[in-house]
């Protein structure tokens, strides 16, 4: 089992949820955050440096068994890749987001007290 987080622009919000709905990923947590990675701009005001904004972005949870790893994954870099005009091959820009895959230890359903696997 892995939890996936992903972390992308808040205009690809739809597209990457209507994606993972066509891939059969369905239970998915949304949440709004705000950071900064190399899209950060260097602000000078009056002469002196100040701390780079915080951008709004969003951060997606996905809890999935081992087998959909890659499925998920695919799908969430295909929606939130930024394409200029559409190009499916084009690379993305800064600012398109990141994906943390990260091993769950245990998943347990409170409605049934089921654990492991089936409970995801």
């Amino acid at each position: 089992m892995k939890l996936i987080t992903a972390i992308i622009r808040e205009s690809q919000l739809d597209q990457v949820r209507e994606a993972l709905i066509e891939a059969e990923i369905t239970r998915i947590t949304v949440s709004r955050v705000s950071g900064h990675g190399r899209q950060r701009t260097e602000v000078i005001h009056r002469g002196k440096k100040v701390a780079p904004s915080l951008v709004p972005k969003i951060k997606l949870e996905i809890a999935v068994n081992d087998n959909f790893v890659d499925t998920t994954v695919e799908t969430i870099i295909k929606a939130a890749r930024y394409r200029e005009g559409h190009d499916a091959s084009a690379l993305g820009k800064i600012g398109d987001g990141k994906i943390f895959i990260t091993p769950i230890e245990e998943c347990i359903r409170i409605r049934t007290n089921e654990r492991g696997s089936s409970a995801i």
